[in-house]
Formats: structure tokens, sequence, C-alpha cells
């Protein structure tokens, strides 16, 4: 597996500055009720939780805008919201983070998603989706892909997010990889299972284990079955990488040239694994805008969830967090060998 210099670790993060990723997908509201649990219901054998606090946080695509952000990029965010008070916070959220609503189109005819995460001591008690899954109108399409057209010369990347709610469709992803290829640009994709196998061509694949699963259906319990698994999707979707993101397990990188790595987790311990995909996708996005090598970039992503999962709730990684974990981890390599 690579190994980075401190000087390389720095040479690449100080080239994330500055770099424009365009974040392509869905939109949505993390919402959480803090609390605690003093007694059980005597309407149902449910905890009762005396709520604390609320937080809005900035959840999907929105999440993997403010990942880049944080990186030190520039995202370019593309995306969907109802016509309705949570369409309004959302934008009002992106306003407060600095985030540019420009790429956002509203749909009058859907919902804004919200995810709303009840938690008591640390711990998730509940979640509920409030969400439609229904396809974006077409009339809205052209809209959607302009605002990557029309930018894609100042563009250094591309991030397909899918997470099946509608904006993904196959149309959208078909001119979001063509322009991509026309212009020589960087796009990855976090797919979900319904467009699972539109992504051809990609510069890298990020499935997560049961997404495969579901895909080519069967479990993925050895090493041998991840591998299988890896190549197999190299040779339906002709990609340049697929990184398959195996939880506490790390990550297996595939490359097309027959190159496979495993890169163990680096987490010192989980809280809550939200958002996790979210940062591996942007981080492994704008490390490869940077320069990095497609192992580097890998590395880089994994640490990076390692980081965020430490945190109850979505957050975003800080790149002083990611180098000084980097670091650390290199000191202890060091320290070792």
């Amino acid at each position: 597996m690579v190994s980075f210099t401190r000087s390389r670790l720095l040479e690449v993060l100080g080239a994330f500055k500055g770099k424009r990723i365009a974040v392509v997908g869905d939109l949505m509201i993390d919402q959480y009720y803090w609390g605690t649990v003093r007694r059980i219901s005597p309407e149902a054998p449910v905890p009762v939780v005396e709520v604390d606090s609320i937080s809005n946080r900035l959840g999907g695509a929105a999440n993997v805008a403010h990942n880049i952000q944080s990186l030190g990029g520039e995202p370019v965010l593309v995306g969907l919201v109802g016509n309705d008070h949570p369409g309004q916070l959302l934008l009002s959220l992106l306003s407060e983070q600095n985030l540019s609503p420009d790429g956002v189109v509203v749909d009058a005819s859907r919902p804004t998603t919200i995810k709303t995460r009840v938690i008591a001591h640390d711990q998730h008690v509940v979640r509920v989706d409030y969400e439609s899954k229904v396809n974006c109108p077409d009339h809205l399409l052209p809209r959607l892909i302009d605002a990557v057209k029309y930018q894609i010369h100042a563009i250094d990347g591309i991030i397909v997010e899918d997470y099946n709610k509608g904006l993904i469709t196959k149309g959208l992803i078909h001119e979001l990889t063509a322009v991509a290829k026309k212009y020589d640009k960087v796009i990855t994709v976090d797919p979900k299972l319904i467009n699972f196998l539109e992504f051809k061509g990609v510069s890298v694949f990020k499935p997560n284990r049961r997404e495969v699963e579901e895909a080519l259906g069967g479990r993925l319990r050895t090493e041998d079955e991840i591998v299988e698994a890896g190549k197999n999707l190299l040779n339906l979707l002709s990609v340049e990488n697929v990184l398959l993101t195996r939880g506490e397990d790390g990550v297996s990188l595939f490359e097309a040239n027959g190159e496979i790595s495993h890169i163990g987790n680096r987490a010192k311990q989980v809280h809550d694994v939200s958002g996790a995909g979210d940062t591996v996708i942007a981080t492994m996005t704008i490390a490869l805008a940077a320069g990095a090598t497609v192992k580097e970039a890998a590395v880089l992503a994994n640490t990076a969830a390692g980081v965020v999962v430490g945190s109850v709730g979505i957050v975003p990684i800080r790149i002083d967090e990611l180098r000084d974990a980097m670091l650390e981890f290199m000191e202890a390599q060091e320290a070792a060998a």
C-alpha cells in the first residue's frame, strides 16, 4: 500500500485549496432531536425522550459539498429542493455556510427531504424520513445539466451523489459522464441500487458492501468474495477504479490495471457512521483533482472517514483534522518499523 512522506502529504493537502468540485445529487436536511431517556412510555414499551435541543445540518449531497468546502475546495452544488419551508431552511443553511445556491433548483412537485434523528445519550433512538422518490421532472433536467456544463472549464471534478430520491436519472447520468469524458474531468460516483449499473466509464465508482451485495447478489463475507466482486464491477462498468467501502473493515481499491489494495479501518472510536460515505467520496475526489494518485486518494479518504465517525451526528472533515490524523498514523508506522 502507498506510503506518504510528510512533504508529499503536505504537498497534496496544500493543493486542495481552491479546487472546484461540482456535487450533483439529492439534497436533504439532517435534523436532530437531542435529549435524554429517564422512563418508558406507559402507552407502549418505548423510551420517552425528553428533548433538550433541536439542530439542523446539511445532509445528502449538501453534506458532500460541505466536506469539499471544509477541505479547502470550492463546491458547485447542484440539486433540487421543494417549494416549502424545509426548502427555505436548506437554502438558509447553505447561506450560513457560505455555500452558493446557484445550482439549486426549486421543484414545486416534491417536498424537501428531511431525515429526522432522535438521539438520547449519544445513541440513535429512531429515524424518521420525510421524502419523495419520484424522478426529477424532465423539464428541470436541462437546468441541472447546464449548471455543470456552463462552468465545466472552471471545474476540476464532478461528484454524482445518488440517494435514490429521484434526482439522479439515467438521462442525467449519461449527460454528466459524457461531459466529463469530453473535457477530461475526474468524475466519481456514490451509487444506489436503482441506477447502479448505469455509471459506465467513470473515474471512481464507490459503493459500500451492502450495495454491492444487493446489486450482484450473494454475500461478501471473505476477502476472496470481496476481490471477485470488485473485479466484476470493473468489468461490468468499464470504470477506471472501484473503491468498495467495507465499514469496520476499511476499504478495498480495485484499479483497471489489475492492482488491488486493501486499506484497514483508521477509526479510533466509532460513535456514528452517518455521513462517513459522504466524507469518503468528497475526500477521494478533491484529492484526485489535486494531483494525488488513486492510491493516495484512497488512503486519505479512508483516514477522513475514520475521523468523522468519532463524532455523533453528521459533521464534515476539516483539512487540519485530516492532516493531523495522517501524521499521527505515519508516526505510529515509523515507530513500529
